[in-house]
């Protein structure tokens, strides 16, 4: 009987990890007992993912509310520092905004309106239209927005981000002004030394405020990225992609992981026999219709992968292939064809009608956001994704 199962991604459990753990090992026996639990034998160029979150509680990398004020006032002086364009999160912002203004004497918000850059609303499009607002050319003061909109609560969350911005700074002992504006160079009007803490426009923003006037520039990949006062850091992504990890504490991105998934490739082929493909995932690449949330907040996907995971699909979409070159199949008759043009398929079916529609973005970014899904962000104890089958295709018996 031919295989009627496809693609099968799976979370596994693993212990509680601790700066320090040896993650080859805990990695590799966790996704070997789980695919014992369940009757699997590991397969060539199976996938094991595992998420940043682990790696960095493994190296310990972690800094200070107060180190990360201290990296802010060495590099920004320690008087007016605008803040521009943060996105709205308890989780990913909130605790740099805290050391930030603790690193300033005050603090100017300029926050990107209707939403933030992955997509959390602080007022819909079709108030804007209402109130004849022009998000791409008007600047609003805090009083202006208050006036206009009214004190907006995050559908899902209940924070009025605006409000808890605004009080975090004040707690934290700087003066803080609040401005809503889309053109970063606004921040000039109130400012020279900037902290860009957009994530995929910072190069882009950081040049137009340097280019119109701007003098300490900085973005967050330039917070944090070598060690302050014994802290962790990350040298190529700063403060991007961190975390809350207590009240006082962040978890950095995880540094260093090249080496660590080679290294599982290798204990998995050593235990095995089995070539698999290891990755590091973050954050997945998708976007929430209802919440309008693009749910990428880290600076990318995946930190580090396996060479087997580099490129693109090279898939024929199945339904063309029915619906014109065989629309007078059926059957098996069908399904031979079909099966017999995937074998024949070129290495590289870019621009080929037979290949519209398929998916065009990067396995890693495809993968790490299968994964992001199947392991969640909450309590489902699963930080590594097992995933059998990704690469077969409909010859595959």
């Amino acid at each position: 009987m031919d295989r009627m199962v496809g693609t099968v991604s799976m979370g596994v459990r693993a212990p509680i990890i601790r700066s320090g753990d040896d993650l080859v090992t805990v990695v590799t026996d966790s996704v070997l007992g789980a695919l014992k639990e369940v009757g699997f034998q590991l397969r060539d160029r199976d996938v094991v993912a595992i998420t940043e979150a682990i790696v960095a509680r493994a190296q310990g990398n972690y800094a200070t509310v107060d180190q990360i004020a201290a990296d802010v006032r060495a590099k920004l002086g320690g008087g007016t520092v605008g803040v521009v364009f943060p996105i709205l999160s308890r989780n990913r912002f909130a605790i740099c905004l805290r050391g930030i203004a603790k690193g300033a004497g005050k603090i100017v918000l300029m926050l990107s309106y209707p939403s933030d850059e992955v997509g959390n609303h602080l007022i819909e499009m079709e108030a804007l239209d209402e109130k004849g607002v022009n998000p791409y050319t008007d600047r609003l003061t805090l009083e202006q927005y208050r006036e206009l909109f009214g004190y907006k609560k995050h559908p899902f969350t209940g924070i009025d981000y605006v409000e808890y911005y605004g009080d975090l700074i004040k707690e934290c002992g700087a003066e803080c002004e609040i401005v809503f504006a889309n053109d970063p160079r606004a921040i000039l009007d109130y400012t020279r030394d900037v902290l860009c803490c957009d994530i995929h426009t910072r190069a882009r923003t950081k040049r137009q405020i340097l280019e119109a006037g701007g003098e300490r520039v900085l973005c967050l990949d330039e917070i944090l990225n070598s060690p302050v006062e014994g802290s962790g850091c990350n040298e190529q992504y700063g403060l991007l992609g961190s975390n809350k990890a207590t009240e006082d504490t962040v978890k950095l991105f995880p540094r260093d992981c090249q080496k660590l998934v080679e290294d599982i490739q290798d204990r998995f082929l050593q235990l095995t026999g089995k070539h698999v493909e290891v990755m590091v995932y973050g954050d997945g690449a998708f976007k929430d219709p209802v919440g309008k949330i693009w749910e990428l907040a880290d600076p990318v996907v995946s930190p580090a992968h396996t060479e087997g995971l580099k490129g693109t699909p090279n898939e024929l979409k199945l339904k063309y292939l029915a619906d014109n070159d065989f629309a007078g199949l059926s059957g098996e008759e069908l399904r031979e064809a079909i099966r017999e043009e995937i074998r024949r398929k070129d290495g590289d079916l870019v621009g080929k009608m037979s290949s519209e529609g398929t998916t065009p973005r990067r396995l890693i970014d495809l993968i790490g956001s299968l994964c992001d899904l199947t392991s969640g962000s909450g309590d489902k104890g699963t930080p590594i994704v097992y995933i059998r089958g990704y690469f077969d295709n409909y010859t595959n018996d």
